[in-house]
């Protein structure tokens, strides 16, 4: 009789985001049908919620990039690997990946890595060789078909090795309808929100890449300027502080803009006031989560034609794609879309959250995460 085996998950550590989030939402849904599961990081806030759900956390330094630590870290899962019967590991960062191939190697047990974003390439003679170790697992899972293409044409990976699995946004939690309208009222007066006009909403860290700046450069070209702009997600740091500084100054006078940083669970809040959502992301984004949780609750989302967005926005019926960098075509879809009827934009709304709902949901995610599982390890996973 086959020994009945556990499922580990191995990250750098359990702060906040998306890959932290996924990790969290696995190990939940596979808590829930009964299989027993461990997560392994260097810990972080989010270890909490694992101790909520009754999962077990691994204290393990596996965030180091330094190769003689990685190498220790791989006797140190091995002998977590003995002592957890673990059939398969599932990794989801480089610098960890390749501890656990080398634990796996030793302890002869297979491991999936996701392939969460688009690595460093350069210099290609180092960073694909370290990026290639994300490929070298029984299968690899990617976030969207962009993901997809990108490790067949990147890294010749054959289509069979591949497991397509978007990522999803919590229909439970991004929902319109549990959103009351006291929540919203004491949200507003706690950041000081203007709801006398049309608001357009960026969150994420404000880097250069996520396009704050095209979206300002939007706005003074718009011809409808009386809008309420929030970036949600802190404030900006080094040149790009300045950088920002000087392109708010030269705001229109009828713009309002607030830029602060909230807890995720008062982004439901954040999406239920705003019109217009926009990503004018300067790079390709593998997923976009954001903005499959702007849809889930009707909101309008205007991103930028790359990444994938493009699977998640059918370009007019459930968002808008816009060219990438280009603020003049920014500032035009924005007017178009203030210019619709309310109608429309609930038209609009409600096929965006249809899409989500159907196709992009974490539900979705987890039973096919689950599935990969099951597909390696057959019955010799471990119900509890």
């Amino acid at each position: 009789m086959k020994t009945k085996r556990s499922i580990v998950q191995v990250l750098p550590a359990l702060n906040q985001g998306g890959v932290e989030r996924g990790t969290i939402e696995i190990a939940e849904a596979l808590q829930k049908v009964g299989i027993r599961n461990y997560v392994v990081s260097s810990g972080g806030k989010m270890v909490e919620e694992l101790k909520r759900i009754g999962v077990e956390h691994i204290t393990l330094p596996v965030k180091t990039k330094n190769p003689f630590k990685m190498w220790l870290n791989s006797y140190r899962l091995a002998k977590i690997f003995k002592e957890k019967e673990v059939g398969l590991v599932h990794v989801r960062s480089r610098a960890p990946a390749w501890s656990v191939k080398w634990a796996c190697r030793r302890m002869r047990i297979p491991f999936v890595a996701t392939f969460h974003g688009l690595y460093g390439m350069k210099p290609e003679s180092l960073k694909k060789p370290y990026n290639r170790v994300m490929t070298q697992g029984k299968l690899v899972i990617a976030v969207s078909s962009f993901i997809h293409q990108h490790l067949m044409k990147e890294y010749n990976i054959a289509d069979q090795h591949i497991r397509l699995i978007p990522r999803g946004a919590d229909i439970n939690k991004f929902d319109m309808g549990k959103v009351t309208k006291a929540q919203l009222e004491d949200f507003v007066k706690e950041y000081g929100i203007p709801t006398d006009k049309p608001i357009i909403t960026l969150a994420g860290r404000l880097s250069r890449i996520k396009g704050h700046s095209v979206v300002l450069d939007a706005i003074k070209q718009m011809k409808n300027q009386n809008v309420t702009v929030l970036f949600v997600g802190g404030n900006p740091k080094g040149d790009y502080e300045q950088e920002l500084k000087e392109k708010i100054a030269g705001l229109p006078k009828e713009t309002t803009l607030k830029m602060f940083a909230v807890s995720g669970d008062k982004m439901p809040l954040v999406y239920a006031l705003t019109d217009i959502y926009v990503q004018p992301t300067l790079v390709p984004e593998s997923f976009g989560r954001s903005i499959a949780e702007a849809q889930a609750m009707g909101r309008i989302v205007i991103a930028a034609n790359h990444g994938g967005a493009c699977e998640l926005i059918v370009n007019g019926r459930t968002g808008f794609l816009t060219p990438v960098g280009d603020s003049q075509k920014m500032a035009a879809m924005l007017d178009t879309v203030l210019a619709l009827s309310d109608e429309e934009k609930n038209e609009i709304g409600q096929k965006a959250t249809e899409s989500v709902r159907t196709n992009f949901s974490i539900q979705k995610m987890c039973d096919r995460t689950v599935a990969v599982y099951k597909e390696i390890l057959g019955n010799e996973l471990d119900y509890k």
